[in-house]
């Protein structure tokens, strides 16, 4: 295999076979310079440390995203994926959730769990909660300290959490707790992980489930105006969520409503302060403050590879044959750089007429979030620019060594 630039990469033309450390630093701190390189030869490729064919071309993503064909329950039955052929035994709590998670579940049962949830979901009606999401952006700026803050612990991640803790009707003083055994459970999905991981993943699974029976309980004797309330009366003809299903509902809204859009939030507040010049200009009214959070979605996404299994044997590409159970990934990050798809890829453009993205999937695993996601990033993005435009970074901030999650460790500023 050839040696080429960038040079912590290295890439075999005649097999498409790319040799690259995720936890490589200068990949993860930038990895748009090898989406370049990788984009410049091809847009599919065997990426060796993973073990599976990699789809990084923005229509193949988007096509293969909607393709039935592929899918995120695992044909074996085990809902995580690695370690297939070993003991499990450590993994039954955080098993059990995933099991029921219809984030790993394909029709007919993904179709009935996401209708019950989403008809709640949506019934909260979203928008209704800008006035709230205004009033909470500005009193964690109100909390911080003279002139110096990072924003992830300060702004970025109490927000989302307080919302979706509120919209479920959990306390919002149990945020923190929250949060750590969301981060517990999402480090299964990252690569390289240990036994300790798992352990640690499975003691969250079986924690987060115990406190959320506990709150079922409760709403079940004295329903009130909340997403859990809304869940456990949910009915899809007649049919309503189990126990199990309700708890495994929770917890992803739970994770999911907070994990990207906290990591997006920090992305968003650096990518727009790399711009220069006053940050107010790109959230002169809703059109362009919408425009603006669709670019910071396209321009460097939270989440930057998702994987699904083949349900049976598929020629993906000319010469790329996958077997059935064999998984594939999908590079959202790298998509929404293509430069067949983008004109100018690597450059922040709010004004850009080819805006779109995968930062939120596609197909029926479209983020069920999403509409919450996109409001909370423009009312919290718009208030904070608003407050402190004078705002700039006092170091330059890092992200974490974790590839898929694409995220910063901290975002010091000045204001």
């Amino acid at each position: 295999m050839t040696k080429l630039t960038p040079e912590y990469l290295a890439f075999d033309p005649s097999t498409r076979q790319l040799r690259l450390d995720p936890h490589e630093a200068a990949f993860f701190q930038n990895p748009y310079e090898a989406y370049a390189f990788i984009h410049r030869e091809t847009n599919a490729f065997f990426w060796e440390e993973f073990g599976f064919w990699c789809f990084g071309g923005f229509d193949d993503v988007n096509r293969l995203l909607r393709d039935r064909r592929f899918g995120r329950q695992n044909p074996a039955g085990i809902p995580d994926r690695s370690r297939i052929d070993q003991d499990r035994t450590h993994l039954s709590a955080f098993d059990g959730i995933e099991a029921n998670s219809m984030l790993e579940l394909e029709p007919p049962v993904h179709t009935r769990l996401r209708t019950l949830v989403n008809r709640a979901f949506v019934s909260r009606q979203v928008e209704r909660l800008r006035p709230r999401v205004e009033a909470l952006a500005n009193e964690l700026i109100d909390r911080f300290e003279p002139d110096q803050v990072d924003l992830l612990p300060a702004f970025a991640s109490p927000l989302p959490i307080t919302i979706i803790a509120e919209m479920l009707g959990v306390p919002v003083e149990m945020g923190p707790q929250l949060l750590d055994w969301s981060h517990q459970m999402v480090a299964m999905y990252m690569h390289g992980r240990t036994r300790e991981t798992e352990e640690t993943a499975n003691r969250a699974a079986r924690d987060f489930s115990d406190f959320l029976r506990g709150y079922v309980a409760e709403r079940r004797k004295t329903p009130g105006d909340d997403l859990l309330s809304l869940l456990i009366s949910a009915q899809d003809d007649g049919q309503k969520l189990s126990e199990d299903e309700l708890v495994s509902s929770a917890i992803l809204l739970l994770n999911a409503g907070h994990e990207a859009t906290v990591h997006q939030t920090g992305n968003a507040v650096r990518s727009i302060l790399a711009q220069g010049g006053d940050p107010r200009r790109f959230f002169t009214s809703p059109e362009a403050t919408a425009a603006t959070v669709e670019e910071c979605l396209r321009f460097d996404a939270p989440l930057h590879m998702f994987t699904r299994y083949a349900y049976q044997e598929i020629e993906v590409a000319p010469d790329i044959l996958v077997r059935p159970g064999e998984t594939i990934g999908l590079l959202l990050g790298m998509a929404n750089h293509d430069p067949l798809a983008f004109a100018e890829p690597l450059a922040f453009k709010s004004e850009r007429t080819d805006q779109k993205n995968v930062s939120f999937g596609a197909g029926i695993h479209f983020c069920i979030g999403a509409p919450l996601a996109r409001l909370e990033l423009q009312v919290s993005l718009k208030t904070l620019f608003d407050r402190l435009p004078r705002l700039y970074l006092a170091q330059q901030p890092r992200f974490r060594d974790t590839y898929h999650f694409h995220g910063l460790e901290k975002l010091v500023a000045h204001f």
